[in-house]
Protein backbone atom coordinates (compact mmCIF):
# COMPACT_ATOMS: atom_id res chain seq x y z
CA UNK A 1 0.00 0.00 0.00
CA UNK A 2 1.39 3.29 -1.34
CA UNK A 3 1.60 6.21 0.87
CA UNK A 4 -1.59 8.53 0.72
CA UNK A 5 -2.90 6.30 -1.86
CA UNK A 6 -6.19 5.69 -2.85
CA UNK A 7 -6.51 2.44 -1.50
CA UNK A 8 -5.28 3.20 2.24
CA UNK A 9 -8.15 6.08 2.19
CA UNK A 10 -10.54 4.04 1.34
CA UNK A 11 -9.65 1.34 3.82
CA UNK A 12 -9.09 4.21 6.47
CA UNK A 13 -12.28 5.04 5.60
CA UNK A 14 -14.47 2.07 6.01
CA UNK A 15 -12.42 1.09 9.70
CA UNK A 16 -12.98 5.14 10.90
CA UNK A 17 -16.92 4.62 10.20
CA UNK A 18 -16.80 1.50 12.17
CA UNK A 19 -15.18 3.19 15.11
CA UNK A 20 -17.63 5.62 14.85
CA UNK A 21 -20.73 3.50 14.80
CA UNK A 22 -20.06 0.82 17.28
CA UNK A 23 -22.60 0.41 20.02
CA UNK A 24 -22.12 -0.80 23.27
CA UNK A 25 -22.30 -4.83 22.15
CA UNK A 26 -19.58 -4.28 19.62
CA UNK A 27 -21.84 -4.39 16.74
CA UNK A 28 -21.31 -1.80 13.90
CA UNK A 29 -24.47 -0.09 13.23
CA UNK A 30 -25.05 2.55 10.46
CA UNK A 31 -25.08 5.83 12.35
CA UNK A 32 -27.88 7.93 12.28
CA UNK A 33 -25.99 11.19 11.77
CA UNK A 34 -26.36 12.79 8.13
CA UNK A 35 -22.68 11.93 6.36
CA UNK A 36 -22.00 15.56 6.13
CA UNK A 37 -21.90 16.02 9.87
CA UNK A 38 -19.11 13.53 9.68
CA UNK A 39 -17.26 15.04 7.57
CA UNK A 40 -14.83 17.14 10.00
CA UNK A 41 -14.48 13.46 12.03
CA UNK A 42 -13.34 11.46 8.69
CA UNK A 43 -11.23 14.05 7.82
CA UNK A 44 -9.09 14.59 10.99
CA UNK A 45 -9.19 10.16 11.00
CA UNK A 46 -7.88 9.59 7.88
CA UNK A 47 -5.47 12.70 8.05
CA UNK A 48 -3.95 10.79 11.00
CA UNK A 49 -4.07 7.33 9.74
CA UNK A 50 -2.55 8.27 6.37
CA UNK A 51 0.27 10.69 8.40
CA UNK A 52 0.89 7.44 10.40
CA UNK A 53 0.77 4.90 7.90
CA UNK A 54 3.20 6.80 6.01
CA UNK A 55 5.68 6.89 8.54
CA UNK A 56 5.44 2.74 8.63
CA UNK A 57 5.36 2.41 5.02
CA UNK A 58 8.81 4.38 4.97
CA UNK A 59 10.39 2.32 7.68
CA UNK A 60 8.78 -1.07 5.68
CA UNK A 61 10.10 0.17 2.79
CA UNK A 62 13.64 0.98 3.87
CA UNK A 63 13.86 -2.68 5.55
CA UNK A 64 12.53 -4.70 2.76
CA UNK A 65 15.15 -2.61 0.25
CA UNK A 66 17.76 -2.98 2.28
CA UNK A 67 19.27 -5.34 -0.69
CA UNK A 68 19.81 -4.49 -4.28
CA UNK A 69 16.25 -6.31 -5.07
CA UNK A 70 13.03 -3.51 -4.86
CA UNK A 71 10.57 -5.03 -5.64
CA UNK A 72 6.56 -3.12 -5.14
CA UNK A 73 4.11 -5.91 -3.70
CA UNK A 74 1.31 -5.04 -2.98
CA UNK A 75 -0.03 -5.12 1.01
CA UNK A 76 -1.85 -8.05 2.44
CA UNK A 77 -4.47 -6.37 4.62
CA UNK A 78 -5.48 -7.59 8.13
CA UNK A 79 -8.60 -9.67 8.17
CA UNK A 80 -11.39 -8.27 10.05
CA UNK A 81 -11.19 -10.50 13.82
CA UNK A 82 -13.66 -12.09 13.00
CA UNK A 83 -12.61 -13.91 9.65
CA UNK A 84 -8.96 -14.51 11.68
CA UNK A 85 -9.74 -18.20 12.65
CA UNK A 86 -10.54 -19.28 9.59
CA UNK A 87 -8.57 -22.42 8.59
CA UNK A 88 -6.75 -21.04 5.96
CA UNK A 89 -5.90 -17.44 6.91
CA UNK A 90 -2.58 -18.64 9.19
CA UNK A 91 -1.57 -20.43 5.61
CA UNK A 92 -2.56 -17.26 3.59
CA UNK A 93 0.01 -15.34 5.81
CA UNK A 94 2.39 -17.34 5.99
CA UNK A 95 2.78 -18.17 2.12
CA UNK A 96 2.28 -14.24 1.47
CA UNK A 97 5.35 -13.33 3.56
CA UNK A 98 7.58 -16.56 2.34
CA UNK A 99 6.61 -15.40 -1.24
CA UNK A 100 7.51 -12.15 -0.73
CA UNK A 101 10.73 -12.66 1.08
CA UNK A 102 12.02 -14.85 -1.82
CA UNK A 103 11.20 -11.79 -4.39
CA UNK A 104 12.79 -9.22 -2.57
CA UNK A 105 15.60 -11.55 -1.20
CA UNK A 106 16.39 -13.76 -3.88
CA UNK A 107 15.17 -13.64 -7.24
CA UNK A 108 12.79 -10.05 -7.99
CA UNK A 109 12.64 -11.47 -11.78
CA UNK A 110 10.91 -15.05 -10.59
CA UNK A 111 7.57 -15.32 -12.20
CA UNK A 112 6.55 -18.58 -10.13
CA UNK A 113 6.12 -16.05 -6.49
CA UNK A 114 4.00 -13.34 -8.70
CA UNK A 115 1.46 -15.47 -9.97
CA UNK A 116 1.06 -17.36 -6.54
CA UNK A 117 0.56 -13.70 -4.75
CA UNK A 118 -2.00 -12.80 -7.59
CA UNK A 119 -4.12 -15.77 -6.16
CA UNK A 120 -3.73 -15.10 -2.52
CA UNK A 121 -4.88 -11.50 -3.40
CA UNK A 122 -8.13 -13.28 -5.54
CA UNK A 123 -8.84 -15.75 -2.90
CA UNK A 124 -8.49 -12.61 0.02
CA UNK A 125 -11.03 -10.61 -2.08
CA UNK A 126 -13.30 -13.76 -1.62
CA UNK A 127 -13.75 -13.55 2.05
CA UNK A 128 -13.03 -10.03 2.70
CA UNK A 129 -15.20 -8.38 0.46
CA UNK A 130 -12.11 -5.69 -0.21
CA UNK A 131 -12.31 -5.83 -3.74
CA UNK A 132 -10.90 -2.69 -4.44
CA UNK A 133 -7.43 -3.17 -2.74
CA UNK A 134 -7.14 -7.28 -3.99
CA UNK A 135 -8.09 -7.25 -7.48
CA UNK A 136 -5.86 -4.61 -8.83
CA UNK A 137 -3.30 -6.44 -7.04
CA UNK A 138 -3.76 -9.53 -8.31
CA UNK A 139 -3.72 -7.67 -11.75
CA UNK A 140 -0.45 -6.02 -11.12
CA UNK A 141 1.29 -8.96 -10.02
CA UNK A 142 -0.14 -11.32 -12.72
CA UNK A 143 0.62 -8.57 -15.49
CA UNK A 144 3.76 -8.47 -14.09
CA UNK A 145 4.79 -11.65 -14.58
CA UNK A 146 3.56 -12.34 -17.79
CA UNK A 147 6.14 -9.21 -18.76
CA UNK A 148 8.71 -11.13 -17.24
CA UNK A 149 7.93 -14.64 -18.69
CA UNK A 150 7.08 -13.23 -22.49
CA UNK A 151 5.73 -16.95 -23.17
CA UNK A 152 8.94 -18.56 -22.29
CA UNK A 153 8.12 -21.00 -19.44
CA UNK A 154 4.97 -22.40 -21.06
CA UNK A 155 3.62 -24.03 -17.94
CA UNK A 156 4.10 -20.37 -16.00
CA UNK A 157 2.12 -18.90 -18.86
CA UNK A 158 -0.25 -21.32 -18.35
CA UNK A 159 -0.88 -20.25 -15.05
CA UNK A 160 -0.69 -16.90 -15.15
CA UNK A 161 -3.34 -16.42 -17.77
CA UNK A 162 -5.92 -18.65 -15.99
CA UNK A 163 -5.70 -16.49 -12.59
CA UNK A 164 -5.77 -13.50 -15.08
CA UNK A 165 -9.30 -14.91 -16.55
CA UNK A 166 -10.62 -15.46 -13.07
CA UNK A 167 -9.88 -11.74 -11.82
CA UNK A 168 -11.03 -10.29 -15.00
CA UNK A 169 -14.07 -12.25 -14.54
CA UNK A 170 -14.73 -10.98 -11.11
CA UNK A 171 -14.77 -7.60 -12.34
CA UNK A 172 -16.93 -8.10 -14.62
CA UNK A 173 -14.83 -7.87 -17.59
CA UNK A 174 -16.48 -11.04 -19.31
CA UNK A 175 -15.15 -10.42 -23.35
CA UNK A 176 -11.85 -9.89 -22.26
CA UNK A 177 -12.25 -12.88 -19.55
CA UNK A 178 -13.07 -14.72 -22.31
CA UNK A 179 -10.33 -14.38 -24.52
CA UNK A 180 -7.42 -14.37 -21.48
CA UNK A 181 -9.10 -18.03 -21.44
CA UNK A 182 -9.06 -18.97 -24.87
CA UNK A 183 -5.15 -18.40 -24.67
CA UNK A 184 -4.49 -20.57 -21.77
CA UNK A 185 -6.98 -23.49 -23.64
CA UNK A 186 -4.32 -22.96 -26.47
CA UNK A 187 -0.74 -23.33 -24.11
CA UNK A 188 -3.16 -26.14 -21.81
CA UNK A 189 -5.72 -28.14 -22.95
CA UNK A 190 -6.00 -30.95 -20.24
CA UNK A 191 -6.68 -28.47 -17.28
CA UNK A 192 -9.93 -28.33 -15.69
CA UNK A 193 -9.66 -25.18 -14.00
CA UNK A 194 -9.42 -22.68 -17.26
CA UNK A 195 -12.54 -24.44 -18.42
CA UNK A 196 -14.39 -23.11 -15.29
CA UNK A 197 -13.39 -19.91 -16.47
CA UNK A 198 -14.67 -20.60 -19.90
CA UNK A 199 -17.94 -21.72 -18.72
CA UNK A 200 -18.35 -18.29 -17.04
CA UNK A 201 -17.37 -16.17 -19.78
CA UNK A 202 -19.51 -17.89 -21.68
CA UNK A 203 -22.46 -18.02 -19.60
CA UNK A 204 -22.31 -14.23 -18.96
CA UNK A 205 -21.68 -13.36 -22.99
CA UNK A 206 -24.74 -15.57 -23.41
CA UNK A 207 -23.20 -18.07 -25.29
CA UNK A 208 -25.19 -20.98 -23.49
CA UNK A 209 -24.47 -23.67 -26.18
CA UNK A 210 -20.69 -23.02 -25.61
CA UNK A 211 -20.95 -22.95 -21.96
CA UNK A 212 -22.36 -26.77 -21.98
CA UNK A 213 -19.46 -28.09 -24.39
CA UNK A 214 -16.88 -26.24 -22.18
CA UNK A 215 -18.61 -27.45 -18.68
CA UNK A 216 -18.72 -31.27 -20.34
CA UNK A 217 -15.13 -31.06 -20.84
CA UNK A 218 -14.42 -30.01 -17.78
CA UNK A 219 -16.59 -32.95 -15.41
CA UNK A 220 -14.78 -34.89 -17.81
CA UNK A 221 -11.21 -33.92 -17.12
CA UNK A 222 -12.33 -33.32 -12.82
CA UNK A 223 -15.55 -34.14 -11.43
CA UNK A 224 -15.07 -31.78 -8.19
CA UNK A 225 -16.64 -28.84 -6.40
CA UNK A 226 -15.96 -26.23 -9.09
CA UNK A 227 -17.14 -28.69 -12.21
CA UNK A 228 -20.28 -29.53 -10.24
CA UNK A 229 -21.30 -25.97 -9.55
CA UNK A 230 -21.04 -25.56 -12.92
CA UNK A 231 -23.25 -28.39 -14.23
CA UNK A 232 -25.95 -26.32 -11.52
CA UNK A 233 -25.63 -23.23 -13.08
CA UNK A 234 -26.00 -24.36 -16.32
CA UNK A 235 -29.25 -26.62 -15.30
CA UNK A 236 -31.27 -23.83 -13.89
CA UNK A 237 -29.96 -21.70 -16.68
CA UNK A 238 -31.60 -24.30 -18.65
CA UNK A 239 -34.82 -24.73 -16.58
CA UNK A 240 -33.84 -27.76 -14.67
CA UNK A 241 -33.97 -26.57 -11.28
CA UNK A 242 -33.77 -30.19 -9.24
CA UNK A 243 -31.68 -31.05 -11.47
CA UNK A 244 -29.34 -27.58 -10.45
CA UNK A 245 -29.83 -28.41 -7.02
CA UNK A 246 -28.95 -32.02 -7.18
CA UNK A 247 -25.44 -31.04 -9.00
CA UNK A 248 -24.63 -28.16 -6.73
CA UNK A 249 -25.21 -30.46 -3.49
CA UNK A 250 -22.61 -32.80 -5.24
CA UNK A 251 -20.45 -30.07 -4.97
CA UNK A 252 -20.83 -29.39 -1.85
CA UNK A 253 -20.05 -33.04 -0.58
CA UNK A 254 -16.97 -33.00 -3.26
CA UNK A 255 -15.96 -29.83 -0.74
CA UNK A 256 -14.11 -29.88 2.47
CA UNK A 257 -16.33 -28.15 5.38
CA UNK A 258 -15.29 -25.37 6.78
CA UNK A 259 -13.44 -24.40 3.78
CA UNK A 260 -14.35 -20.74 1.79
CA UNK A 261 -14.90 -22.84 -1.15
CA UNK A 262 -17.28 -24.99 0.55
CA UNK A 263 -19.19 -22.34 2.16
CA UNK A 264 -20.06 -20.60 -1.24
CA UNK A 265 -21.33 -23.83 -2.80
CA UNK A 266 -23.24 -24.56 0.33
CA UNK A 267 -24.64 -20.91 0.12
CA UNK A 268 -24.97 -20.66 -3.70
CA UNK A 269 -27.36 -23.85 -2.69
CA UNK A 270 -29.28 -22.23 -0.51
CA UNK A 271 -29.89 -19.41 -2.98
CA UNK A 272 -31.54 -21.81 -5.66
CA UNK A 273 -33.29 -22.60 -2.94
CA UNK A 274 -34.65 -19.25 -1.91
CA UNK A 275 -35.15 -18.22 -4.85
CA UNK A 276 -37.90 -20.63 -6.37
CA UNK A 277 -39.66 -20.84 -2.71
CA UNK A 278 -38.40 -22.92 -0.01
CA UNK A 279 -37.42 -20.88 2.44
CA UNK A 280 -36.70 -23.50 4.92
CA UNK A 281 -34.53 -25.35 3.39
CA UNK A 282 -32.64 -22.24 2.24
CA UNK A 283 -32.32 -21.48 5.90
CA UNK A 284 -30.94 -25.14 6.87
CA UNK A 285 -28.09 -24.58 4.17
CA UNK A 286 -27.45 -20.77 5.56
CA UNK A 287 -27.44 -22.42 9.22
CA UNK A 288 -24.96 -25.37 7.84
CA UNK A 289 -22.81 -22.92 7.06
CA UNK A 290 -22.14 -21.06 10.09
CA UNK A 291 -21.84 -24.22 12.18
CA UNK A 292 -18.63 -25.32 9.61
CA UNK A 293 -17.37 -21.58 8.87
CA UNK A 294 -18.41 -19.73 11.98
CA UNK A 295 -19.05 -15.74 10.89
CA UNK A 296 -19.13 -16.45 7.18
CA UNK A 297 -20.80 -12.88 6.75
CA UNK A 298 -22.58 -14.25 3.70
CA UNK A 299 -24.69 -16.69 5.29
CA UNK A 300 -25.29 -14.44 7.95
CA UNK A 301 -26.47 -11.26 5.53
CA UNK A 302 -28.61 -14.38 3.97
CA UNK A 303 -30.51 -15.25 7.06
CA UNK A 304 -31.01 -11.58 7.47
CA UNK A 305 -32.00 -11.15 3.94
CA UNK A 306 -35.01 -13.88 4.79
CA UNK A 307 -35.85 -12.38 7.45
CA UNK A 308 -36.42 -9.28 6.23
CA UNK A 309 -38.31 -10.79 3.42
CA UNK A 310 -40.60 -12.16 6.40
CA UNK A 311 -40.80 -8.64 7.38
CA UNK A 312 -38.91 -9.76 10.87
CA UNK A 313 -36.97 -6.19 10.74
CA UNK A 314 -35.67 -6.60 14.40
CA UNK A 315 -33.75 -9.81 13.20
CA UNK A 316 -33.17 -8.66 9.69
CA UNK A 317 -31.60 -5.31 11.18
CA UNK A 318 -29.36 -7.35 13.43
CA UNK A 319 -28.23 -9.96 11.07
CA UNK A 320 -27.56 -7.55 8.41
CA UNK A 321 -25.19 -5.09 10.44
CA UNK A 322 -23.83 -7.86 12.16
CA UNK A 323 -22.33 -9.04 8.50
CA UNK A 324 -21.41 -5.75 7.20
CA UNK A 325 -19.41 -5.52 10.78
CA UNK A 326 -17.16 -8.31 9.20
CA UNK A 327 -16.44 -7.25 5.50
CA UNK A 328 -17.74 -4.19 3.95
CA UNK A 329 -20.31 -6.06 1.20
CA UNK A 330 -22.58 -3.70 -0.45
CA UNK A 331 -25.43 -5.68 -1.19
CA UNK A 332 -25.88 -5.60 2.61
CA UNK A 333 -25.85 -2.21 3.14
CA UNK A 334 -28.16 -2.04 0.07
CA UNK A 335 -30.54 -4.32 1.42
CA UNK A 336 -30.33 -2.02 4.98
CA UNK A 337 -31.14 0.63 2.46
CA UNK A 338 -34.93 -1.42 1.93
CA UNK A 339 -35.41 -1.83 5.59
CA UNK A 340 -35.55 1.40 6.61
CA UNK A 341 -37.37 2.42 3.52
CA UNK A 342 -39.84 -0.35 4.51
CA UNK A 343 -39.99 0.88 8.41
CA UNK A 344 -40.15 4.76 7.45
CA UNK A 345 -36.84 5.35 8.76
CA UNK A 346 -35.95 8.15 6.47
CA UNK A 347 -32.56 9.57 7.95
CA UNK A 348 -30.97 6.08 8.48
CA UNK A 349 -32.47 5.08 4.73
CA UNK A 350 -30.48 8.19 3.49
CA UNK A 351 -27.24 7.80 5.17
CA UNK A 352 -27.49 4.48 3.99
CA UNK A 353 -27.94 5.50 0.31
CA UNK A 354 -25.69 7.89 0.46
CA UNK A 355 -22.93 5.08 1.74
CA UNK A 356 -23.83 2.78 -1.35
CA UNK A 357 -23.05 5.18 -3.86
CA UNK A 358 -19.57 5.65 -2.33
CA UNK A 359 -18.99 1.81 -2.01
CA UNK A 360 -20.21 1.26 -5.44
CA UNK A 361 -18.14 3.92 -6.73
CA UNK A 362 -15.15 2.63 -5.16
CA UNK A 363 -15.61 -0.74 -7.16
CA UNK A 364 -15.77 1.41 -10.31
CA UNK A 365 -12.85 3.18 -9.52
CA UNK A 366 -11.08 -0.29 -8.89
CA UNK A 367 -11.92 -1.32 -12.63
CA UNK A 368 -14.95 -3.56 -11.37
CA UNK A 369 -18.04 -3.39 -13.85
CA UNK A 370 -20.91 -2.20 -11.78
CA UNK A 371 -23.81 -1.48 -14.29
CA UNK A 372 -26.10 -4.10 -13.01
CA UNK A 373 -25.80 -3.38 -9.19
CA UNK A 374 -26.71 0.61 -10.42
CA UNK A 375 -29.71 -0.61 -12.17
CA UNK A 376 -30.75 -2.53 -9.61
CA UNK A 377 -30.56 0.30 -6.68
CA UNK A 378 -31.76 2.62 -8.82
CA UNK A 379 -34.91 -0.01 -10.01
CA UNK A 380 -35.86 -1.42 -6.03
CA UNK A 381 -35.10 1.50 -3.93
CA UNK A 382 -36.04 4.64 -5.84
CA UNK A 383 -38.04 3.27 -8.38
CA UNK A 384 -36.51 5.37 -10.71
CA UNK A 385 -36.82 3.23 -14.04
CA UNK A 386 -34.94 5.23 -16.44
CA UNK A 387 -32.11 5.77 -14.65
CA UNK A 388 -31.95 1.68 -14.03
CA UNK A 389 -32.83 1.19 -17.88
CA UNK A 390 -29.66 4.02 -18.17
CA UNK A 391 -27.33 1.28 -16.49
CA UNK A 392 -29.05 -1.36 -18.38
CA UNK A 393 -28.88 -0.66 -21.39
CA UNK A 394 -24.75 -0.08 -21.19
CA UNK A 395 -24.56 -3.52 -19.81
CA UNK A 396 -26.77 -5.26 -22.34
CA UNK A 397 -24.43 -2.78 -25.45
CA UNK A 398 -21.52 -5.62 -24.09
CA UNK A 399 -24.12 -8.70 -23.39
CA UNK A 400 -26.55 -8.74 -25.66
CA UNK A 401 -27.22 -12.20 -25.42
CA UNK A 402 -27.61 -12.76 -21.74
CA UNK A 403 -30.81 -13.64 -20.55
CA UNK A 404 -30.52 -12.18 -17.10
CA UNK A 405 -29.95 -8.57 -18.78
CA UNK A 406 -32.47 -9.20 -21.06
CA UNK A 407 -35.31 -10.30 -18.39
CA UNK A 408 -34.52 -6.98 -16.44
CA UNK A 409 -34.49 -4.79 -19.57
CA UNK A 410 -38.25 -6.34 -20.24
CA UNK A 411 -38.87 -5.71 -16.25
CA UNK A 412 -38.34 -2.26 -16.52
CA UNK A 413 -40.16 -1.65 -19.63
CA UNK A 414 -43.35 -3.43 -18.41
CA UNK A 415 -42.90 -1.05 -15.62
CA UNK A 416 -42.84 1.95 -17.46
CA UNK A 417 -46.31 0.55 -19.66
CA UNK A 418 -44.18 -1.16 -22.54
CA UNK A 419 -45.22 -4.14 -22.91
CA UNK A 420 -44.76 -4.48 -26.61
CA UNK A 421 -41.46 -2.97 -26.37
CA UNK A 422 -40.39 -5.65 -24.06
CA UNK A 423 -41.77 -8.66 -25.84
CA UNK A 424 -38.21 -9.23 -28.00
CA UNK A 425 -36.47 -8.80 -24.42
CA UNK A 426 -38.70 -11.47 -22.89
CA UNK A 427 -38.34 -14.03 -26.04
CA UNK A 428 -34.50 -13.79 -25.13
CA UNK A 429 -35.06 -14.27 -21.67
CA UNK A 430 -37.18 -17.33 -22.34
CA UNK A 431 -35.57 -18.91 -24.85
CA UNK A 432 -33.58 -21.41 -22.73
CA UNK A 433 -36.58 -22.09 -20.87
CA UNK A 434 -35.58 -20.73 -17.58
CA UNK A 435 -37.71 -20.89 -15.10
CA UNK A 436 -36.83 -17.80 -13.03
CA UNK A 437 -39.68 -16.59 -10.70
CA UNK A 438 -39.36 -12.92 -12.05
CA UNK A 439 -39.54 -14.22 -15.43
CA UNK A 440 -42.03 -16.47 -15.14
CA UNK A 441 -44.51 -13.81 -13.66
CA UNK A 442 -43.54 -11.59 -16.57
CA UNK A 443 -44.11 -13.80 -19.17
CA UNK A 444 -47.93 -14.48 -17.67
CA UNK A 445 -48.81 -10.43 -17.54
Amino acid sequence: MRCGSSTQLRTAFYFLRKILTKDQNDQPKLNNMKITSLTLWLFIGLTMITLTNCGQTSATNTSAQTGTNQVDIPELLPRPKALQDATEWERTQSGYMKLSSDLRLKNANAVEPRVTLAQIFVNEARVTGEHGHYYPAALKMVDQALNINKGLDQNLEFLALSTKASVQLSQHDFASALETAKRAIRINPHNAQIYGALVDANVELGNYDAAVEASDQMVSIRPDLRSYSRVSYLREIYGDVDGAIEAMEMAVKAGYPGYESTAWARLTLGEIHQRYGNKEAARKQYETILKERPNYPFAIAALGDLALAAKDYPKAEKLLKEAAGIIPEVGYYMSLAKLYKATGRQEEMRSAEEEIFVMLQDDVDSGHNMDLEYASFYRDQFEDYDKAMEYTRREYEKRPRNIDVNRLIAALMQEKDMKKEAQPYLEVAASTNSRHPELTEMMAR
